[in-house]
């Protein structure tokens, strides 16, 4: 049984094939997965696909990347939706120092003002970094994120930080490139970091790990994701499948 936590079934990417899409995830051992909304249009296909699926439950929150857009109907709506029974997360938010829409300090107030509404409704929060590390880490600490904890999703930084997020109450989550070739990084961070503390995902349709890089993504390619994890730490397949879907059910507050 697996548990991918962090899927984007909204995504126009799988508007033909859906059905068949999560049938494939079910067919590979994935019984739970995590869709995650991060803007007007995403958000409520999130939430429409978690109505409609047993053991898929939706995160909602803003993109940085789109953080010049949001407005505070826009936080009050995310909030709102923050009382459905099947959102279990805040996010994804952070920052995203690697396109240029919005600007830095718009990230950071957008960012810091979800972790406050995180905390505000007792909810964890996905984060979405990229190239922005160090300021991601100053906010999260600024904020107290530590308080309702989170995931830093497809987790690509240096096995030190990765304790530094621990230390604030995060869980670790690998995707596709932890399967990449010269993935240095996420491999060394798969075999250091104590598998209580790890989550695995797709965040499909994007980074499929190998042999299908380059493909749309899809959650039954989260088994690729399992079995590398496995074989860096030299244990089995089936421990790294229970350990990190409770780790993911714990971490959730989804009673199986």
């Amino acid at each position: 049984m697996l548990f991918d936590t962090h899927v984007h079934l909204n995504a126009d990417q799988f508007e033909e094939d859906l059905e068949q899409t999560i049938e494939r995830a079910h067919e590979a051992g994935v019984q739970y997965m995590t869709v995650v909304g991060f803007d007007r249009k995403t958000i409520p296909k999130a939430i429409e696909i978690a109505e409609t699926y047993d053991h898929i439950y939706a995160a909602v929150g803003w993109h940085p990347v789109d953080a010049v857009d949001m407005t505070e109907a826009d936080l009050d709506w995310i909030e709102e939706l923050s009382l459905h029974p099947k959102v279990v997360a805040i996010g994804e938010m952070g920052l995203d120092y690697h396109w240029d829409k919005s600007p830095a300090d718009v990230q950071k107030e957008v960012f810091r003002k979800q972790i406050r509404l995180a905390k505000k409704v007792n909810m964890p929060i996905i984060i979405h970094n990229r190239e922005a590390t160090d300021d991601i880490v100053e906010i999260l600490k600024e904020e107290e994120a530590s308080e309702v904890g989170g995931i830093m999703h497809c987790y690509s930084g240096p096995v030190e930080t990765a304790k530094e997020c621990i230390d604030m109450n995060f869980m670790i989550s690998l995707g596709g490139p932890v399967t990449f070739k010269n993935a240095k990084l996420p491999k060394e961070v798969a075999e250091a970091i104590d598998l209580k503390h790890l989550l695995i995902e797709t965040d499909c349709p994007f980074l499929a790990p190998h042999p299908n890089r380059g493909k749309r993504n899809e959650p039954a390619y989260v088994q690729l994701v399992a079995e590398q994890i496995a074989e860096l730490k030299g244990i089995s397949y089936e421990e790294v499948s229970q350990v990190t879907t409770s780790n993911a059910l714990e971490f959730f507050r989804i009673q199986a």
